[in-house]
C-alpha cells in the first residue's frame, strides 16, 4: 500500500542551518496496517509525513502508494489519495464555513466541480448520518459555523472528514497533542474505531509512549531521520515505555530526549 525507498531531504542544503531531515529513510506499509512512529525532536517525523504530502519535494528516493508513484506529483494531486488530521485543531477546517459545507468540501474531494455545487438533501442526511457517529451532537448544527466549536469538536470533525472518502493512507500527526486528555482519549477511540471498521491504512505519529504501544499492529522508532526500530505484532504487544527507552538507547547512543512523552 505504501512504499517509501531511500528518501532523503536536506532543509537550508549548503548554509549553515542545514539540516539534514531525513536520512534514507526505507518503510513499507501493507494495506490495513495501523503503524505508530514515536521518536525524539527532530527526529524526522513529521518531515516524513510532510515528504508522503508533497508539501516540499524530496532530494531523492521514491514514495508509491497503492502502486502509483507520487514521488513528483505535487501537493493538491496527491489529496485525492490521502486523509489528514493535524496536531493543531485549527487546521484541517475552514472555521467560517458551516460544518455542512466543510463536509461537503470532504466529501466531495476529487470530484470535478461544476455548476450544480450545492448541497443536496441526500449528501445532508449522509452528513448527519456520518455525524451522529462522534456522539458530539454535532449532527443537529450543520450550519453552526466550525469556528464556534471546541477545540475537541473541531478535531472530531476533521478527524470525520479526514476518513470519509476511505481514503488509501490516513496520516494522523500527533492529533491529539493539543486536547485535554479527557478529549484526546475521545478523539484516539473514534479514530481506532475508524481504522478498524474501514481497514485503513494509518500512520499515526505520537508523543505518547504509551498510546504508541496500545494502539496500532506496528511500531516504528526514528532517531535522525532513520528507521532504527521496526516491530510488530505479539513483540510489540508486550512491549512497555521502559522498553522503549531501554531501545532507543541501544540504538541511538543517546538518552530519549522528549520531554512530552517521558512525562505521559
Amino acid at each position: 500500500m505504501l512504499k517509501i525507498n531511500g528518501v532523503y531531504k536536506t532543509f537550508n542544503k549548503g548554509t549553515i542551518n542545514e539540516k539534514r531531515a531525513l536520512n534514507g529513510v526505507d518503510l513499507e506499509l501493507n494495506e490495513g496496517d495501523f503503524v505508530t512512529i514515536i521518536g525524539g525532536n527532530g527526529a524526522g517525523k513529521s518531515t516524513l509525513l510532510n515528504s508522503i504530502c508533497g508539501v516540499f519535494p524530496i532530494d531523492s528516493g521514491s514514495i508509491v502508494i497503492d502502486g502509483i508513484d507520487v514521488t513528483r506529483l505535487p501537493e493538491h494531486k496527491r489529496a485525492k489519495y490521502l486523509g489528514r488530521v493535524f496536531q493543531d485543531p485549527m487546521m484541517g477546517t475552514a472555521a467560517d464555513m458551516w460544518i455542512e459545507e466543510n463536509m461537503s468540501l470532504a466529501y466531495r474531494r476529487g470530484q470535478r466541480r461544476g455548476l450544480r455545487w450545492a448541497i443536496t438533501s441526500k449528501e445532508r442526511k449522509i452528513y448527519k448520518e456520518m455525524l451522529s457517529q462522534l456522539g458530539l451532537g454535532l449532527e443537529n448544527r450543520l450550519s453552526s459555523k466550525v469556528g464556534l466549536l471546541s477545540g475537541g469538536q473541531r478535531q472530531a470533525l476533521t478527524l470525520l472528514m479526514a476518513v470519509m472518502r476511505k481514503p488509501k493512507l490516513l496520516l494522523l500527526d500527533e492529533h491529539t497533542a493539543a486536547l485535554d486528555p479527557k478529549t484526546a482519549a475521545t478523539v484516539l477511540e473514534l479514530s481506532e474505531k475508524f481504522i478498524s471498521e474501514d481497514n485503513l491504512t494509518t500512520l499515526m505519529i505520537t508523543h505518547n509512549m504509551k498510546d504508541a504501544i496500545t494502539h496500532g499492529n506496528r511500531l516504528i522508532m526514528m532517531h535522525e531521520g532513520r528507521v532504527i526500530y521496526n516491530v510488530s505484532g505479539e513483540e510489540k504487544k508486550k512491549l512497555t515505555v521502559d522498553d522503549l527507552l531501554t531501545k532507543f538507547a541501544d540504538l541511538s547512543g543517546e538518552e530519549f530526549a522528549n520531554d512530552r512523552a517521558l512525562l505521559n
